[in-house]
């Protein structure tokens, strides 16, 4: 039985650690490593636990399997870093934490990012309700997509 509940301080190693973990798969569709969540600092974490709501998801045992972090900012509520252990993906984890997150802020936009070619997510996404309202190229590799979710009306 998985619970989520608000991440605490001297949780954000483990959940930076989680996001390495995590992000090896985003990091393979690129042939890179080099992508912010691989390169993301501690202190970098801890910021944005001050500035915002980082949730986490523990197994049984009380193990770290999933996080996602929120922070809101002139009435849009910006998601990001969703994430969910590889040894748990596909059994829904990913669409608890977002409706979790979301339900700290309710009755606003929400908008998140991924990339182009992380089809998986747009998938999840879009079965959440979020629609893609503009694209942004980095670089001749990397092209982000932008979805939002409306739930102010």
């Amino acid at each position: 039985m998985c619970v989520i509940k608000k991440a605490e301080r001297g949780d954000l190693q483990a959940i930076l650690q989680l996001q390495c973990l995590a992000y090896q798969s985003e990091a393979e569709l690129f042939g890179s490593r080099d992508i912010p969540p691989l390169k993301q600092t501690l202190d970098e974490v801890l910021e944005e636990f001050r500035s915002g709501i980082i949730l986490k998801m523990v197994d049984d045992k009380n193990a770290i399997i999933g996080s996602v972090r929120a922070q809101e900012r002139d009435g849009t509520v910006y998601i990001g870093k969703l994430m969910v252990h590889p040894e748990h993906r596909h059994k829904g984890y990913g669409t608890m934490l977002l409706s979790e997150i979301e339900k700290c802020f309710p009755d606003k936009r929400y908008e998140l990012f991924t990339s182009t070619r992380s089809l998986d997510n747009i998938r999840l996404y879009q079965k959440l309700g979020y629609t893609i309202f503009a694209r942004k190229a980095v670089n001749d590799e990397l092209e982000f997509v932008y979805m939002e979710k409306n739930d102010k009306y």
